[in-house]
């Protein structure tokens, strides 16, 4: 199934920006984790949609595959600016995720 790949990268990025965003609250810096619990929120949201859309086979996808990578992209590169192991955990799902989209839409 084609859409299989993509449907397991969403889920563990889901699973990790869900993740990240709560480990970020605990931090000591919140306010400066702001970006990363946002994008890790938004992430997560879009991801989320596409997985549900994916699994009922409609074939009118590409525009919400080409937004999960943009945000994917931009969680990757917030993510990636921390030094916490949940950050680096969440910005490599992210890229993954990225991967995916791209391999779905070739």
């Amino acid at each position: 199934m084609r859409n299989e790949k993509l449907i397991q990268a969403l889920g563990n990025c889901i699973n990790h920006c869900n993740y990240c965003a709560d480990a970020c609250l605990d931090e000591e810096n919140v306010k400066m984790m702001v970006d990363c619990i946002r994008l890790d929120r938004v992430c997560a949201e879009a991801c989320a949609a596409l997985n549900q859309i994916l699994a009922t086979n409609f074939k009118d996808v590409q525009g919400l595959v080409d937004y999960c990578k943009r945000v994917c992209i931009a969680c990757a590169e917030e993510c990636g600016k921390h030094d916490h192991q949940h950050c680096k955990d969440c910005a490599k799902a992210c890229r993954e995720c990225v991967e995916a989209c791209d391999a779905y839409a070739a």
